[in-house]
């Protein structure tokens, strides 16, 4: 008994310790990036080469033998399919042309740059090098988003790398399998045989998945087939059974069936939609930690080392010459400006895609006896570790220095992308405040993306959404749902991430929820908008028909304002000595303060007499000498990036 134990292996070359501590670490690297303000992929890959064979020994991913392969297909088929299910194609074809040529031609722009810098820095077969081009088109919005909120780059700009990482992940990593399924395809030398096999492949996924998707939607749609709390467990089931599946009916097509099985069940709509997505999110984050974990692990510091000069001139160009070309000539004729395209030039970090699928493409490759993986791998990985680091540390000073970086605590988040919402928002636009619209209604969304406002589509009490949401960056935050006791949540929640100083809270109180009183309002730190119940239905209603619009008046007699506040006319804002503030229960009135009015056209002769009788006279601009007009024309909606 005594000389068996004496040979029993150390218990870290258990499998299942190597993966126990691989998902410990990156929960806990994800967890520690979020308080130092940091892309967590950064940790995670500093948390694998610290417990890897290299240093402490403690993750040993050559103990899962093949099971990693296995692990890193499972994870990649997940990772995909929420990325499919993020893929919003109608919002690819919605979205600026900045981000449309960034994700289509710009993508092409940079396989193609790649590949010939990997060709000659690093003598890589053109096989090789062409995968490594497929493999670094991808940046990542695990990687961009973090970044973007550390940095405080001002909305615009953020909007466009935050839009090309959720957009470029699915479509990178289904063009890498394309070119390892090319690379692979064991009758290339015979061109049409191998390009038939090629199509047959990705063809026989995409339409497994696109029928799975459908399938697996009609099924969600059927409210007691699955039982409440079941749908996200039999979606998880089904897309690894559709991932083996289809593998095992065409070769390597099961990355394509689960990435467009995604898009076909975000294209049904399905009851469970959003429910799903943010499951999708959490498991998709758990397993991002466990496998960069092991995947960092994996790559021993030698093959890094073992790349030389070339590898860090392959870096060099990746940032300098590559990252620029794709910027500069992707988005010509998208009218962006000269810095703008310097500052998206500079910020190019890849993520997590980049590495699950070069883990993937070099294990395919050492098992087909394919050279080269192992280089490739150390290669795409050593890109990544550069880039995040490399605008991590720096992409603050460059946007600083462009000029692109936000002033702290700027603009407004607001609760209600419905017509009231829209109303309001494009009134604080128009005194140069920056706005973010956030509705979980997808028309609503819809029509404020077309009035070129930043929307974010989710459940307004759910953390992660006000994280996309950027709470954190705004100076204030304001509720205009039809429920009083949503707008109150939301408030509460604001409170609570707002901390710092008195945050400007404002929501709509319509006063037909028992229980919400003046008085709760006032203890979750806000004011209510306009002084008085509103009605967000009735005035959503009378915007959506042309019957409200947005008029200003001066005030031109000292008034309290009691008497103006009426069903048929809301005072929102008003400016002082160019100073602007929302009308709220505790606003005065000044001579010569201008007033910022939302009112019932067909009461307008009333709703006037009402007005001077209060003090109120129409707003005069002198527009030349002897002409003068009145302001009072409905919002302008600006034009979109």
């Amino acid at each position: 008994m005594l000389r068996r134990l004496a040979v029993t292996h150390s218990p870290l070359d258990l499998p299942g310790v190597a993966v126990g501590f691989a998902l410990l670490a990156g929960g806990l690297s994800q967890v520690l990036a979020h308080h130092l303000k940091v892309p967590g992929i950064v940790l995670l890959l500093l948390a694998g080469v610290l417990l890897g064979p290299d240093v402490a020994d403690v993750v040993r991913p050559a103990t899962l033998a093949d099971g990693l392969h296995l692990l890193v297909g499972f994870a990649v088929a997940v990772i995909l399919f929420e990325g499919g299910l993020n893929l919003d194609l109608k919002r690819l074809r919605r979205s600026s042309r900045a981000i449309r040529y960034l994700v289509t031609r710009g993508a092409v722009i940079t396989a193609v740059a790649a590949t010939v810098l990997a060709r000659f820095t690093m003598d890589f077969s053109w096989s090789v090098a062409a995968l490594f081009g497929c493999l670094v088109i991808v940046t990542g919005p695990t990687v961009i988003s973090p970044l973007m909120r550390r940095l405080a780059v001002e909305p615009n700009t953020a909007s466009l790398l935050e839009g090309e990482g959720v957009l470029i992940d699915p479509i990178g990593a289904l063009v890498a399998v394309v070119a390892l399924k090319f690379v692979l395809s064991p009758t290339l030398d015979t061109g049409f045989e191998g390009l038939l096999d090629l199509s047959l492949g990705l063809g026989a996924g995409g339409l497994i998945g696109v029928l799975f998707g459908v399938g697996l939607g009609l099924v969600l749609r059927h409210k007691h087939l699955i039982p409440e709390g079941m749908h996200n467990i039999v979606t998880l089931a089904s897309v690894i059974a559709l991932f083996q599946g289809s593998n095992a009916v065409v070769h390597e097509s099961g990355l394509a069936a689960v990435t467009f099985a995604g898009i076909a069940l975000r294209g049904m709509h399905t009851p469970h939609l959003e429910d799903l997505i943010e499951f999708k999110e959490q498991l998709t984050t758990l397993l991002i930690g466990m496998l960069f974990v092991l995947l960092a692990a994996d790559v021993r510091l030698a093959d890094v080392y073992g790349l030389g000069m070339g590898g860090v001139w392959a870096v060099v160009g990746m940032m300098l010459v590559v990252r620029p070309l794709n910027v500069f000539l992707g988005t010509l004729g998208a009218g962006l400006r000269f810095r703008q395209k310097l500052f998206l030039s500079w910020i190019g970090p890849r993520g997590i895609v980049s590495a699950a699928v070069a883990s993937l493409v070099a294990v395919e490759m050492n098992r087909t006896g394919l050279e080269g993986g192992t280089e490739l791998r150390a290669l795409v990985f050593l890109v990544i570790a550069a880039t995040v680091i490399v605008a991590g540390l720096t992409g603050g000073r460059v946007a600083r220095a462009l000029g692109l970086a936000r002033p702290p605590a700027n603009g407004w988040l607001v609760l209600g992308a419905h017509a009231l919402g829209r109303c309001i928002a494009n009134i604080l636009r128009e005194r140069g405040e920056d706005v973010i619209l956030l509705d979980r209604n997808a028309g609503d969304c819809r029509r404020a993306e077309e009035q070129g406002f930043r929307v974010v589509y989710g459940n307004a009490l759910h953390p992660r959404t006000l994280l996309r949401a950027d709470l954190e960056q705004r100076a204030g935050a304001m509720a205009l749902t039809r429920n009083d006791e949503v707008n109150l949540l939301f408030i509460n929640r604001c409170q609570e991430t707002l901390r710092r100083g008195k945050p400007a809270l404002w929501m709509a109180h319509t006063g037909a929820t028992e229980g919400i009183t003046q008085k709760m309002v006032n203890q979750a730190g806000a004011d209510v908008l306009a002084g008085a119940g509103i009605d967000a239905a009735m005035w959503c209603h009378w915007l959506d028909r042309g019957h409200a619009r947005v008029v200003r008046f001066v005030v031109h007699e000292a008034s309290t304002g009691i008497e103006i506040a009426s069903k048929t006319l809301l005072p929102l804002l008003v400016v002082r000595d160019g100073l602007h503030r929302l009308v709220g229960t505790r606003t005065s009135y000044m001579v010569g303060d201008e007033v910022v009015f939302l009112m019932q056209i067909q009461r307008e002769a009333e709703i006037r007499v009402q007005l001077r009788e209060s003090g109120f006279r129409p707003l005069v601009v002198e527009q030349a000498p002897g002409v003068a007009i009145h302001a009072e024309a409905t919002a302008v909606v600006a034009p979109t990036i």
